[in-house]
Order: C-alpha cells, then sequence, then structure tokens
C-alpha cells in the first residue's frame, strides 16, 4: 500500500534537496542512488522503448534488472515497436515488465471507431496513455523517464528530480543533461540494437497514426503530431499544468 501523499511543499523541497545532492554526479550514479534512497522512495521505469529508449533500458539493466519497467501499449503502436519491446526486455533480461493498456470498456465507449486521434488528440493521450499510466504508477512515489534537455520546448531546464504535486509523486531523469551524441555513443559503445524505425526517418517515435517520417535538417520531434498545436502526449507535468501542447509545426 502506497503512503500517503505528502504536502505539495514538501514534495518541492524534496526535488530541490535532491537535485542539490546529486547535481555533480552523473547518469548512472543518479539512476543507482535514486533506486536506493528512501527520500526519493519507490519508483519504477516508464519506457516508450522508442528511439533512443535502449540507452537508458539498458543502463537500469546494468544498475538493477529487477527494477519495474512499465511500457503502455496505446494498441496504436508499430508493430515494429511491439517486436522490438518484447525482443529488447528478453536481451536485457529485465525481470519486471509490465505492459499496460486501457481500459476495454471505457476504449469502446469513448473511441468506438478508433479515430479519437483525428478528432480530439489530447483526448487519444488520456484515454490510451495518461489514464492507463496512472493506474500503473499506483503504489510508486515516482517513476523513471528518459526526457532530456536537448530535446527542448518544455524540457530545456530540465533536472535530474522534478516535484509532481498533482499526483504526489518525484520524477527521476537520469539523462537530462546528456546530448544527442551522448545517447548515440552509449548505444554504439555498448552494441545496443536500434528501434527498427530509426533507419528509416523516425528518430523519434509514438502511436503509428500520429508519428510522420522527420526530413533532414528538421527537429527530431518533428514527426510528432505533425502540423498540430501539440508536442507532448499528456502524461507530465510542469509547473504544475499538464503538458500537451506546444507551437504548431508546419506541416
Amino acid at each position: 500500500m502506497r503512503a500517503p501523499m505528502r504536502p505539495e511543499t514538501d514534495l518541492s523541497t524534496r526535488a530541490a534537496s535532491l537535485n542539490t545532492r546529486y547535481r555533480h554526479h552523473g547518469a548512472t550514479a543518479v539512476l543507482e542512488r535514486a533506486l536506493k534512497d528512501p527520500e526519493v522512495g519507490r519508483i519504477a521505469l516508464v519506457s516508450s522503448f522508442g528511439a533512443e529508449s535502449v540507452a537508458l533500458l539498458h543502463l537500469v539493466s546494468v544498475v538493477d534488472p529487477r527494477t519495474p519497467v512499465i511500457f503502455i501499449d496505446t494498441e496504436m503502436l508499430f508493430p515494429e515497436t511491439l517486436t522490438y519491446q518484447s525482443e529488447l526486455a528478453v536481451r536485457l533480461n529485465l525481470r519486471d515488465v509490465r505492459i499496460v493498456r486501457g481500459r476495454l470498456a471505457e476504449t469502446l465507449s469513448r473511441d468506438p471507431d478508433g479515430l479519437l486521434h483525428r478528432r480530439d488528440p489530447d483526448a487519444c493521450c488520456a484515454l490510451r496513455k495518461t489514464e492507463p499510466l496512472e493506474r500503473a504508477l499506483q503504489g510508486f512515489d515516482g517513476w523513471i523517464t528518459g526526457r532530456k534537455r536537448y530535446q527542448g520546448g518544455q524540457r530545456a531546464a530540465l533536472e535530474f528530480f522534478e516535484a509532481e504535486p498533482e499526483t504526489g509523486r518525484l520524477k527521476v531523469n537520469p539523462l537530462a543533461h546528456w546530448s544527442s551524441e551522448d545517447v548515440q555513443d552509449y548505444i554504439d559503445e555498448n552494441r545496443l540494437p536500434r528501434h527498427p524505425l530509426v533507419a528509416t526517418g523516425y528518430p523519434s517515435i509514438g502511436c503509428a497514426p500520429c508519428t510522420s517520417p522527420v526530413a533532414e535538417g528538421e527537429d527530431p520531434r518533428a514527426g510528432r503530431w505533425r502540423g498540430q498545436q501539440k508536442d507532448e502526449c499528456g502524461i507530465h507535468f510542469v509547473d504544475g499544468k499538464l503538458v500537451r501542447g506546444g507551437k504548431p509545426r508546419a506541416a
């Protein structure tokens, strides 16, 4: 049973204290100590098994392969992602992978024709990602993400630890200070398998209907919700607000 949520101010204070404590640590040390630090509590890794996910998944497998790994199957993912997820979990010997989906009755009621992503992409993300994730995180005090500063937008000032007052949880971002080159070097040095769609022009991979290839010179996330005022799926809070929107992108 999860302990009662601490007051918002206490959560923010804890995040600030943890950032001060681990300010000069690298990704491995932050992850290793966060998994043991009582001030962080019980945490799980939430992974999309996307374009760069293998770096953090491998890091977790080295530090503690028993770490719970939550994978949200929106039932609109690329077949390649599902295959990659299955094969990678075995290869990395991840021992507690939890595949979560939306509730069937709710999906049939709110998206009967499977076209909610066209009518209201925020509502689709809520149904297929945000709500299932919230249910999966019950019992956890925080969660590990693969977000990085270089991805820009709301992530540009990312710290290792973030307070999420709305849920009473901490977010841990071990790779916050990594550059794109750091990620690619780590993948190469450890001979890790890449998501098969990366080679076909998908540097950022989400649901199939809402992800398109990216041309040379474009922002890596330009293919996510292309042409819409949206650049996040809605599972993150920043400054007390659910992050879903962003600047519109050219079609």
